[in-house]
């Protein structure tokens, strides 16, 4: 995907949600997380940004590519084995080095969360969405003396329509090759229905 700007797929909203009380009658206690697809031949695993690696009982109406982040309904079995819900693949991308400012594009989104999981960027954010594919990218400016990012959102002038909630991840770890020192701090830049708004993150 690198060098590219590429479509964002529209999902619906999964809230991410803690585990729920049991009660008597009720579905067992469930967990949903991002994760990445770690896939050999038709066996799947999902690694969490904490490092552990679920492993399915079984996998049922899914199919994802090796690297592919989701996010993860499921209820824990004891040790690492897993009961799947549900899995739903989200955008998956990585920094562009080149691009930066002619590819930038700011139609603004509402951000409802940023933050650095593993080696991923992830964000939640809601746009307003009619029938036509957005497109998204992460930019990094080299002409800055600090590790700046700009989240890039186009409509690709999509017509005015609702509220819809995204996700997407952005793998970072370029920017641990490229300055050889960890952790590493950088600036996110989006803007917003409100202006630029700026997230001072770390990639560990």
């Amino acid at each position: 995907m690198k060098g590219h700007i590429v479509t964002l797929l529209v999902f619906l909203l999964i809230p991410l949600l803690p585990a729920c009380e049991k009660d008597q009658g009720r579905m067992a206690d469930y967990l949903v997380e991002f994760a990445t697809v770690e896939k050999e031949n038709s066996n799947y695993r999902f690694r969490l940004d904490n490092g552990r690696l679920l492993i399915p009982e079984e996998v049922k109406n899914y199919s994802g590519d090796d690297g592919q982040r989701v996010i993860l309904n499921y209820i824990p079995l004891g040790g690492d084995a897993i009961e799947i819900n549900y899995v739903s693949n989200i955008f998956t991308g990585s920094i562009q080095s080149e691009g930066f400012p002619q590819n930038y594009s700011d139609d603004p989104v509402k951000i409802q969360s940023a933050w650095v999981g593993g080696d991923y960027l992830n964000l939640v954010m809601e746009i307003e969405y009619h029938s036509e594919p957005h497109k998204v990218a992460l930019l990094r400016d080299h002409s800055s003396t600090t590790v700046d990012l700009y989240f890039s959102h186009s409509s690709e002038d999509d017509p005015p329509g609702y509220p819809k909630m995204m996700y997407a991840s952005f793998l970072l770890s370029d920017l641990r090759e490229q300055t050889n020192t960890s952790p590493v701090p950088f600036r996110l830049f989006i803007n917003t229905y409100t202006g630029i708004r700026i997230f001072e993150l770390e990639l560990q």
